[in-house]
């Protein structure tokens, strides 16, 4: 009835209801695209804050929450891992999203035990050394234990890589090891730098994974090495539905005991379903431009290592 006494109301009226859906989706652009925060969904940049600050709250108990979370079979597949890339005196390995160490550690040990074979074998073949020459090449070998290999950890979050440099220098490595605060989706590293790029548990942290995989690819050297080890999906159904259970029912309570911190590893369970299946993820890597690309699956694919070459 008022509109009808004064038909210019409903103009204002209609006029005034596109400017607030204008204003929306104006504000919806400004937000960015969307995606998804364990089960919510988010924009990309509430995203990044989010496990930001998830692995902020995390840092300090990480490696207690994975020895618990896996009853400590973890450590089996990082070695894994090692084995598989198996890296030779002189590698230059990226280890992305690995702040703590797990990975750096296990490549120096790796190759130390390498080179110590390898001037064993050394020593075999020359006999005739006296004990002195015997002595001046493990003097050497002490000093070049890697063999100019270097390993550099990368990780966005500056909590996890002080929880890491703390490990470091407890456990005694510093030889050929660097910290670098970056962006997996962003690197801060030179094309072609490097042999071999390890990411361990943190590309489903990863907002645009293909973004990911391509900076992959670019710090690369040809002849380069991709390797990923990340949960995936359980292949026997039964296991699969016990699996569900431990992750959702005991998993966020052991965090609330161990770490004080429920949230976070609901979401860390969320964002493991949320993940891409083995034969679905093959495909960006090999998106990415990557060759040869293949993966193991371990534990009836609670995680799966996929790998692939730039060639």
């Amino acid at each position: 009835a008022a509109a009808g006494l004064c038909p210019c109301r409903a103009v204002f009226a209609g006029r005034a209801g596109a400017l607030r859906a204008l204003r929306g989706s104006v504000r919806g652009f400004a937000a960015g695209p969307q995606t998804h925060f364990g089960f919510q969904t988010v924009t990309e940049a509430e995203r990044r804050e989010k496990i930001y600050q998830v692995f902020e709250s995390v840092a300090e108990k990480y490696d207690v929450m994975n020895d618990s979370m896996t009853l400590g079979i973890h450590r089996v597949w990082k070695d894994i891992l090692v084995h598989k890339m198996n890296p030779s005196p002189g590698t230059l390995l990226l280890d992305v999203a690995g702040g703590t160490g797990d990975i750096a550690f296990r490549f120096i040990n790796y190759v130390r035990s390498v080179r110590e074979r390898q001037l064993q074998r050394k020593l075999k073949h020359h006999q005739n050394l006296s004990w002195q020459e015997i002595a001046e090449s493990y003097q050497e070998d002490k000093y070049k234990s890697l063999g100019d290999s270097q390993v550099v950890v990368c990780d966005i979050n500056k909590e996890m890589l002080r929880v890491g440099k703390q490990k470091a220098e407890h456990l005694g490595y510093s030889e050929g090891l660097s910290w670098v605060l970056g962006n997996a989706e962003e690197l801060p590293f030179d094309d072609d730098k490097f042999d071999v790029y390890t990411i361990a548990f943190g590309i489903r942290n990863v907002t645009r994974i293909d973004l990911a995989l391509q900076e992959a690819y670019r710090v690369l050297k040809p002849g380069g090495r991709f390797l990923c080890l990340e949960f995936s999906r359980v292949s026997n159904p039964l296991l699969s539905r016990l699996y569900d259970l431990y992750s959702f029912q005991v998993i966020p309570v052991l965090g609330e005991v161990i770490a004080g911190d429920w949230k976070s590893y609901r979401y860390l369970v969320e964002s493991i379903r949320r993940f891409p299946p083995q034969e679905e993820f093959k495909a960006m890597i090999e998106d990415a431009g990557f060759f040869k690309v293949d993966y193991q699956n371990l534990s009836s694919g609670i995680v799966a290592i996929h790998s692939g070459f730039k060639l």
